[in-house]
């Protein structure tokens, strides 16, 4: 008799994990924490040194600026899905240019520049979701200037109710949350605040925007910013 055959079976592949940009900015690991914030509570101050990026996963938060003579204008609202502090990333930035503050209670991931570095170079993901927050906050900031140079302080405080109110998700009314004071309002326009307060009561006595516990802006301001 012959000697019996011997199945030898192949190792198996062991399968490898795809990277999750998602999962990765929703949870805690290595380099990385969540932190929970209360309203009003500093996330950075300007002149901190640069040392992490930030990933706001719920709240609001409030990016500002103080000049030499310590005046404060608001620069930026940012919410869910946007990213703070991400000019560490570049080794010319080793300070912050701008305060951070929590303006509703928020949660963020703190990501240290270190972890952020690498897995931006380890994991393509990552750096496309990355990349492409960069090239529209860029595109924002672009629109911005425009605005600031082109138009009246009345087109300029439509457009930035419309963005607060994070106007076009699906065309109806949307509340602008959290609760902007007109000075922050006044602030971000580049205008005084009783411009800011002259404007805003002519919008809502033209129906642009309604005042019911909270200030809800309607699609019609668009006409505002569309009109020559």
């Amino acid at each position: 008799m012959g000697a019996p055959d011997i199945a030898i079976s192949k190792p198996r592949k062991k399968r490898v994990r795809q990277f999750d940009p998602a999962a990765f900015l929703a949870a805690a690991g290595l380099g990385r924490k969540i932190v929970d914030l209360q309203k009003k509570q500093i996330v950075f101050a300007q002149g901190d040194p640069a040392e992490a990026v930030f990933y706001i996963q719920r709240g609001k938060v409030r990016l500002s600026v103080i000049s030499p003579s310590g005046r404060e204008a608001t620069i930026a609202i940012l919410g869910p899905g946007d990213f703070l502090g991400e000019d560490c990333i570049a080794n010319s930035h080793t300070q912050r240019i701008a305060a951070a503050t929590a303006i509703t209670v928020s949660t963020v991931l703190k990501i240290d520049k270190k972890a952020m570095v690498r897995t931006l170079h380890e994991q393509r993901a990552l750096s496309e979701v990355f990349v492409s927050y960069l090239l529209s906050r860029n595109f924002r900031i672009q629109e911005d200037l425009v605005d600031q140079l082109f138009n009246s302080s009345e087109k300029r405080l439509a457009r930035t109710l419309l963005l607060l109110s994070q106007f076009g998700k699906d065309g109806a009314s949307e509340a602008v949350s959290p609760k902007i004071s007109q000075e922050t309002l006044a602030e971000m326009v580049g205008t005084t605040r009783s411009r800011v307060n002259f404007f805003m009561n002519r919008f809502r006595k033209m129906g642009f925007i309604e005042y019911n516990g909270k200030l809800m802006v309607n699609r019609s301001l668009l006409s505002v910013v569309l009109h020559d």
